[in-house]
């Protein structure tokens, strides 16, 4: 599903006037969960997931194929977590 088609369910879904609002709100909730886990924080919605950044730590390894090896650096990554209710519903096919 692309993002102009969720814009769409959630337009429909929210109820909102129009795309453009809908839109905004997609924007907004998107915006601010980032800015959220910038600042190393979480967000946590009780029965659908919590949305965490983590720290990476640095890993080494081997190319496939080849005697080259390489070294990752430690980095922080999102990361998502899904909660039982939306675990049921995906699994149920809700």
């Amino acid at each position: 599903m692309t993002k102009a088609e969720f814009v769409e369910v959630v337009k429909a879904k929210g109820e909102f006037p129009s795309k453009a609002a809908a839109e905004k709100a997609v924007k907004a909730f998107l915006e601010s969960v980032q800015d959220v886990l910038v600042k190393g924080d979480s967000v946590t919605f009780v029965g659908f997931g919590t949305f965490a950044a983590v720290d990476v730590p640095e890993k080494s390894g081997k190319i496939p194929g080849s005697d080259k090896t390489y070294t990752k650096p430690a980095h922080k990554a999102p990361k998502f977590k899904a909660g039982k209710s939306l675990k049921e519903a995906v699994e149920a096919g809700k």
